[in-house]
């Protein structure tokens, strides 16, 4: 079961963070939610967008996780300032100064981040800036949404709302637990370069990403 290292009351329920042997898991409502056991895929959702941007660049992640994206991206040469929206205080705090500082060494503390504690979906909606990518990873997938609030985020309407947040040249990039036909389909209606890309994992269908630039 691994050793509980602290529990807390979160937006969706009761949030706990453990340790398993080496590896560190976040627990909602009892069910799994994230581990440090890998990550490739949350790194590469950040790197292949901003291998495709110019330096400087501002992004924007959806989700702090575990804080594998956030270090991606402190790490890649082209990025210049990211943004992170985080609903789930316990989760800034446990990557702030909490063990999960220890997988990304301290890349909160990084003056080029901006945490934001906040839903990203009516953030997103009211927050009035533009990014050189968005990188979303804050459900299983737009078929598979953490919150039924969120489902709107993947929609048409969504998609586009995306799409105006993003500067000339921008990237959206979006993160699954597998594939999802219709909304590859929806981002090809509404942008004229998308790239799907499967990363295999350990067990069970691969991760699924969305790199769509106009």
């Amino acid at each position: 079961m691994g050793e509980v290292l602290e529990v807390a009351d979160g937006v969706g329920g009761e949030l706990v963070l453990r340790r398993d042997g080496e590896a560190l898991e976040v627990i909602e409502n009892g069910v799994f939610l994230m581990d440090t056991r890998n990550g490739e895929s949350e790194r590469l959702l950040v790197t292949g967008a901003a291998d495709l941007l110019a330096p400087g660049a501002r992004v924007l992640i959806g989700g702090l996780g575990v804080g594998f994206s956030l270090r991606a991206a402190l790490d890649h040469p082209r990025v210049g300032s990211v943004v992170v929206v985080e609903r789930e205080a316990a989760v800034i705090a446990w990557n702030r100064t909490g063990p999960l500082r220890e997988v990304h060494g301290s890349a909160l503390a990084d003056p080029r981040v901006r945490v934001v504690e906040a839903d990203l979906v009516p953030w997103l909606a009211g927050c009035g800036e533009t990014f050189d990518a968005l990188c979303l990873d804050i459900d299983n997938g737009p078929e598979w949404t953490v919150t039924p609030g969120n489902a709107a985020l993947y929609g048409e309407s969504g998609v586009d709302g995306l799409a105006r947040l993003l500067r000339p040249g921008g990237v959206l990039a979006v993160w699954s637990a597998g594939a999802a036909p219709a909304f590859t389909d929806r981002l090809r209606e509404r942008f004229s370069d998308v790239r799907v890309v499967e990363v295999p994992v350990l067990r069970g269908e691969p991760d699924v990403l969305w790199f769509a630039r106009s």
